[in-house]
């Protein structure tokens, strides 16, 4: 695996035909040294597969530059992608940090810049080049696209959908999309909740629209090698619902069903609530802290985690685990419910927000609310809890069923790959120079 820095002068280019094979770029924000939510195991993933798919030595990476002091560096984490590039003969290209927030206009445009000429630099030196922009902050590449150079972007969710209020963001959101497909780029949706979505409210003309459906790869399927001790009030049992620590994941709707279930005398097992935030903040967020506050303020039995880990999700193999809570308000997709099906984890209890409809179906691969309705979730929590021994089982073979069939990752990102840049999967350069 090479690493280059996107601050130092560009190698040479070499013109020679054996210099000038394809290449598929990735640029990425979260998931190359560590995750604080599902879109950070998404990029993982990702990149995993499309390093399988590709003949070696034809990835190349761009992904800012996180120091090991940072919260979101995870050590172990980065070596282990760090070394399944360097099996694929991948090359990384580290650009600086911005200062600025990736989810600001002004952080995502400096990204776009950095990456965007990176990639450019890459593609001058390339037959065809294939451009794939995971995740928000890089939706905005378009400019640095040439004649040669395919485009995907990924979104995972929008700020249309998580962020209503900030239309400063909307608009640029919606402008780099328009810019994409204007240039001949597709946009990848990874639910058909999320495909609608585009074409309603992002108005990402549906021809322009490739569907990669989320899922998970065979390491994601595995069952981890251990797994790290529970808070002592959760060993008689418990209740887990992890993610990223804001108001779309419902958290406060979580905790206002178990307050209900409490007022109606029903016993609930101690709740594991990982609402957790990987940047470096030395004391809790202020929603973090209100968390906990309810969680006093309704006296209820509960652990709240601050501090992502991976480990938190190797929970979900745990024979005390009683149920798996997913109370999102928004959810683009949602990887919970498939983690917690490849686990044999369950019941599984979610909301119907948006792309958890496609997988958590009332009665059939687990138990369903309306979102932004604790009484709703109450009482699917209280089917779950007395739901019996068959049933379980039962819903548990249905969750595994539908991950099998519907959620390969690496299935889904091959049948793109090989839709949209064939040439890019070639072992030799027979498909080069091909037309589009």
């Amino acid at each position: 695996m090479h690493v280059d820095h996107a601050t130092s002068p560009p190698p040479p280019t070499d013109v020679s035909e054996a210099g000038r094979q394809p290449r598929v770029v990735v640029a990425l924000h979260e998931g190359f040294h560590g995750a604080a939510s599902g879109t950070g195991f998404s990029n993982r993933a990702f990149l995993t597969a499309l390093a399988r798919l590709l003949p070696p030595g034809r990835l190349s990476v761009i992904t800012p530059h996180v120091p090991e002091t940072s919260g979101a560096h995870d050590r172990r984490w980065t070596s282990e992608v760090q070394q399944m590039l360097r099996q694929a003969e991948a090359d990384v290209i580290s650009i600086p940090n911005v200062r600025a927030s990736a989810d600001s206009v002004h952080g995502s445009m400096q990204l776009c810049d950095m990456a965007g000429e990176a990639a450019a630099r890459i593609a001058d030196r390339t037959s065809r080049c294939l451009l794939i922009g995971l995740d928000v902050p890089f939706l905005g590449l378009a400019p640095y696209t040439s004649a040669t150079t395919d485009l995907l972007l990924i979104p995972r969710s929008t700020a249309a959908l998580t962020r209503p209020k900030d239309l400063t963001r909307i608009r640029w959101e919606r402008d780099a999309l328009r810019a994409a497909t204007v240039r001949g780029g597709r946009i990848g949706a990874i639910s058909s909740h999320m495909r609608g979505h585009l074409i309603v409210s992002c108005d990402v003309p549906r021809a322009s629209i490739v569907g990669i459906p989320n899922g998970l790869i065979q390491e994601e399927v595995n069952r981890p090698a251990s797994i790290p001790a529970l808070p002592v009030s959760a060993r008689a049992g418990f209740l887990l619902a992890m993610g990223r620590a804001v108001p779309s994941k419902g958290f406060e709707d979580l905790l206002e069903a178990l307050d209900v279930l409490r007022a109606r005398g029903i016993r609930v097992p101690h709740l594991v609530l990982a609402a957790v935030t990987s940047d470096d903040h030395r004391r809790p967020t202020a929603y973090q802290e209100d968390l906990a506050a309810t969680i006093r303020g309704y006296g209820l039995d509960a652990t709240l985690i601050s501090r992502f880990t991976p480990a938190i999700r190797a929970w979900l193999h745990s024979p005390a685990l009683r149920a798996v809570v997913v109370p999102s308000r928004e959810e683009p997709f949602g990887r919970i419910p498939l983690e917690a099906f490849a686990a044999g984890a369950g019941p599984v209890v979610a909301t119907k927000a948006g792309g958890l409809a496609q997988t958590v179906v009332e009665g059939e691969t687990g138990f369903t609310a309306a979102p932004r309705d604790p009484r709703s979730l109450a009482s699917a929590l209280h089917r779950a809890l007395t739901a019996m021994p068959r049933e379980r089982e039962r819903l548990r073979n249905a969750g595994t069923a539908l991950l099998r069939s519907r959620h390969d990752y690496g299935a889904s990102i091959g049948s793109v790959i090989g839709r949209i840049a064939p040439w890019a999967l070639a072992p030799s350069s027979i498909a080069e120079g091909r037309i589009r």
